[in-house]
Order: structure tokens, then sequence, then C-alpha cells
């Protein structure tokens, strides 16, 4: 048994859930192998976390950025590991967790899930919510006793870039993220998405065998072009939020929109969910190796039943005192 999932009551949402391309993580190649990338069209994710939580507009779009980004991870994973990313911010929100697995399934959570407001939103500049920071980035394969850790100070004040920061910086990768949230007038998540674009480490020498000149200066300059080029495209991507939001956007026309030039080829396509591992089971071992004092009070004093929130997926478990 895994997470308790949330239902979504709001008809006008399901209707237009039920019109919109499906959800999917698209990965993708390009400039012979030198690009590769990912588009992840994450509006149902992205609905089902917000019920997970019962999170207002803003704690939605804060968490609901880092959850995007988040999934992107998933394809650079290596077989079967597990990512915890962990932002502590400066800013009212404290900071935000998100878990990623190679299986395809992501959790996460606020540290701050009612974010107090002193003024209407201006913009979506989140740096008085997030504010200066620490991103930490800790990975863990099946066969690891121990997670790699590394952190990176970031600005907080847009998530997209505070992910390609850690890249650049800790990984030391070419890497640009997007990510976007679209809201109708009645606050709904109506389109959400993000992409991100890597480039792969090339591999030098000299232009031919027994040549007296070195290529790599052409190289370079070749390489300067492509990047200039690829980062262009990039930028010139609509809010892929509003096109999710449209019923007829398909997600291979914005690859192949976008980057046609670069000649993409999509090798894969994954299903990415909103899941945790949680369980009733899970909570009710916990309760039962806590000191035999604490398991007396319960027992004499209730509550009957407990009633238990996964902090981590907003699953409430209620746990008859009898089962203990």
């Amino acid at each position: 048994m895994c997470m308790i999932k949330a239902e979504i009551t709001d008809k006008t949402l399901s209707e237009h859930l039920s019109k919109i391309e499906e959800d999917k993580l698209r990965i993708f190649t390009m400039a012979d192998g030198r690009i590769r990338g990912a588009l992840f069209h994450g509006t149902r994710f992205i609905n089902q976390m917000r019920a997970q939580h019962n999170l207002g507009i803003l704690e939605t779009y804060i968490l609901g950025q880092a959850s995007l980004c988040g999934a992107l991870t998933i394809p650079m994973m290596k077989d079967m590991e597990h990512t915890l990313i962990r932002f502590e911010g400066t800013g009212s929100a404290d900071g935000y967790t998100v878990e990623a697995d190679s299986t395809g399934s992501v959790r996460s959570y606020l540290e701050q899930e009612h974010i107090p407001l002193d003024k209407p939103l201006e913009n979506w500049n989140l740096k008085p919510f997030l504010g200066a920071g620490n991103l930490t980035f800790s990975r863990i394969h099946k066969d690891d006793k121990y997670p790699q850790s590394s952190t990176v100070d970031v600005d907080g004040e847009n998530i997209a870039h505070d992910f390609a920061s850690y890249f650049a910086q800790s990984e030391q990768i070419n890497t640009a993220f997007n990510s976007s949230i679209q809201f109708d007038r009645e606050g709904r998540v109506v389109g959400a998405g993000a992409m991100y674009i890597q480039v792969m480490p090339k591999t030098g020498g000299t232009a031919e065998l027994g040549s007296q000149v070195d290529s790599h200066a052409e190289e370079d300059a070749d390489e300067e072009e492509l990047l200039r080029k690829v980062e262009n495209a990039f930028k010139a991507c609509p809010s892929i939020g509003l096109l999710y939001s449209e019923s007829e956007v398909d997600s291979e026309d914005i690859i192949l929109g976008l980057f046609r030039e670069f000649q993409p080829t999509i090798t894969m396509k994954r299903d990415i969910i909103y899941d945790c591992p949680c369980s009733k089971d899970y909570f009710l071992n916990h309760i039962r190796g806590l000191p035999q004092k604490d398991l007396e009070d319960i027992r004499k004093n209730g509550p009957d039943p407990l009633e238990i929130t996964c902090r981590k997926c907003g699953s409430v478990y209620h746990i008859p005192v009898s089962e203990i």
C-alpha cells in the first residue's frame, strides 16, 4: 500500500484535465548527440501535488516549480538511484524538499505550507519567499551505504535558475532549466511543465591523424557557436505552462519546433507520477517503536484513533489504538 491519493473534486478542473495531452516526460538528443534534454508535461502531476498538501496559489507555485525541476533530474540518474534535493533559504517559506526516484516517482513538501503574505503578489519573483540559501543534492544508489551530497549557494529568486546554477557549480555541466505553471483566473492549475537541456562532454584531438595543426581552437569556436544557437532556441520557448493549458498542444511539436535546426530525436517517453512509499504499516511500526511510557500514555489518554500525516506527501492515516 502506498500514498493515499487525494481526490481532485473540482469538476471544472477535472473536465479540463480530461481534454489536454497526457502527462509524460520525453527525453531527446540533438546536435549529433552533443546536447541531451527532456520535456515534461506535468499538469496532472502538479494538481495531484497540490491536492495532497492542500496548497494555496503561492505555495503551489513554489513547490510545483521545485517538483517539476526535480522530476527533470530523473533522466540523469544511473541505474537504481534516489535523489533528495533540499533548499534551505532565508525567506518566509524557509525551504523545500523534493525526492525523485529513478523509477519515476516524485514526492515533495514545503517547510511552510502556509506562507504569510504582507500584500498581494505583484510578480513571480520568489526571492522574498525563498531568499538566498543553499541547494543540496544527495544521491544514493542501491548499493551505497551513504548518500553522496553536494551543496551550492543560490539566490532563491528563480528555482529553475537555481537548479541550473547547481549543475554549473557542482557538476560543472552546462545545463539550462525552464519550468512553468499556468493558473486560470480562479487559481486553478490549468497547465504545467518543465524542460532542461544539457551539453555533453566532448572528445577532442587533432583535425586529422598526423596533422601538425591543433584542432582545439577550431573546435572551441564551433562549440561556442553551437551553444549560442541552442541557448537562443531554448530562450525562445513560450511559457510551457501556457502551452500545456491548450488542448491542441503536442509535446513532440514543441521539441521539434524549438530545436529543428539541431535535428532532435526523441529517444524515450516516461511516466512520472507524484507518489510516496508511505503506508499505514510504516507509521504503525514507528509508533510501536516508541518508549513504553509513551505507548501507555497513548493507550490510556488517546486520541483514538491516532491521526498521522505523512509530511512528505500529505497522506493522512487513522490508526486505532487497539492496533498498536
